[in-house]
């Protein structure tokens, strides 16, 4: 009797081990590859929307700071139909960024030696 007794609570435990799996499966259930790539591309957007809500002041200055430069430096502004236009005020503006660096070169020069 005793080995029947131990043998039903070997098959008792069993059956609650099996049922608990079941239990985990369904709360818990196994990722498949695109489930992983679709929950890579929901976590790396709200990253991203984050990253926008916590830094909107100074991302945004700074991309526009650098894009107006870029556009100066690119002479958006002129008649994109010129081409000569577009050359020389590329030059025109290449060439007074390296005046200014020279000059300040200079100034600093003359400071120093005084």
């Amino acid at each position: 009797m005793s080995s029947a007794s131990g043998r039903s609570a070997e098959d008792n435990r069993c059956a609650r081990a099996v049922a608990l799996a079941g239990v985990l499966r369904q709360s818990f259930p196994m990722t498949r590859p695109h489930d992983d790539d679709a929950q890579q591309r929901e976590a790396r957007a709200i990253l991203e929307r984050i990253r926008q809500e916590t830094e909107p002041q100074i991302g945004a200055h700074t991309f526009s700071l650098l894009f107006r430069t870029r556009d100066h430096f690119m002479a958006t502004d002129a008649d994109p139909h010129d081409r000569i236009e577009v050359i020389g005020t590329r030059i025109g503006r290449l060439a007074g960024i390296v005046g200014f660096i020279v000059f300040g070169l200079m100034l600093a020069d003359f400071l120093m030696r005084s």
